[in-house]
């Protein structure tokens, strides 16, 4: 899975796709902040610090205070891909995020979306 360009991609350009995704099917932009911060240990104000410096994804997950242990309890398909066997770190994270979003639009609950 050799997809460097998504690394320079600011995170903050994503940002609002992430929301409109999880709006269109009636969840709201606090859940998908909440599960931001659940993954990468960021809380609201580092979370808005990072859009507002359009951090790409690397600097975004290299800055995260501490991706959440429970992260690697996220399995299946995303982008044609197992979560759970990606081997790069970082793609890995990338698609944690999408899989925890794609989660949320499809109405799972969110005790279960953050491995609770």
């Amino acid at each position: 899975m050799k997809n460097t360009r998504i690394y320079k991609m600011a995170f903050a350009s994503v940002y609002p796709h992430y929301i409109a995704k999880a709006e269109k099917k009636g969840r709201t932009k606090e859940e998908v902040d909440t599960i931001i911060c659940w993954l990468t240990g960021y809380d609201e104000t580092e979370l808005q610090q990072q859009i507002d410096t359009q951090a790409d994804f690397e600097t975004f997950f290299a800055e995260a205070p501490e991706i959440n242990p429970n992260a690697s309890k996220i399995t299946g398909v995303i982008c044609g891909y197992r979560v759970e066997e990606i081997e790069e770190d970082l793609m890995q994270q990338i698609r944690y995020l999408d899989k925890l979003i794609d989660e949320l639009a499809k109405g799972r609950a969110m005790e279960k979306i953050l491995r609770t």
